[in-house]
């Protein structure tokens, strides 16, 4: 998601991937939603911390992603909350990721779910896992960025 983009437009955002993965590159798929779902994001009843995008057969899926169902929306239709949900993405983008998940052991993060003209779109992260090092470094340099930050303001 781009930095332009507001934060109202925002319905989820997946913080604990960037804690857990390098992330090496973005890409925007859009979701294939029912009616309920639609209307549960409205109301941002979404959680994409548990979530997961997987390749089957040349498709994308979202899988693991909660959408709370209202329950003034449909009198007839039962939701699944947990159901998975087919990614929207151009042949070409298909045909890197699959390239990049199946030869080079990358994994694919949902990281931000927003809405763009109306519709609903999925920010997915090629990502890499972290070591348990890695982890402390980069909270390490948190830590001293932070700091660097105090002593450039007391001065």
């Amino acid at each position: 998601m781009s930095k332009k983009e507001s934060t109202e437009n925002t319905i989820a955002r997946n913080k604990k991937a960037f804690h857990d993965f390098f992330i090496e590159d973005h890409y925007e798929a859009g979701l294939s939603l029912q009616g309920w779902e639609v209307k549960s994001l409205r109301e941002g009843r979404a959680q994409l911390k548990e979530s997961y995008v997987l390749m089957k057969d040349g498709e994308a899926y979202l899988f693991g992603c909660h959408i709370s169902p209202l329950t003034s929306a449909s009198t007839h239709v039962y939701p699944d909350p947990t159901r998975t949900r087919k990614l929207l993405l151009h042949r070409e983008e298909l045909s890197k990721l699959i390239g990049s998940v199946e030869r080079k052991g990358y994994t694919l993060m949902p990281l931000a779910m927003y809405w763009k003209r109306g519709r609903a779109k999925l920010d997915i992260g090629l990502a890499k896992g972290k070591k348990e090092f890695d982890k402390r470094a980069t909270e390490k340099d948190r830590d001293w960025q932070r700091e660097k930050e105090r002593l450039m303001r007391a001065k």
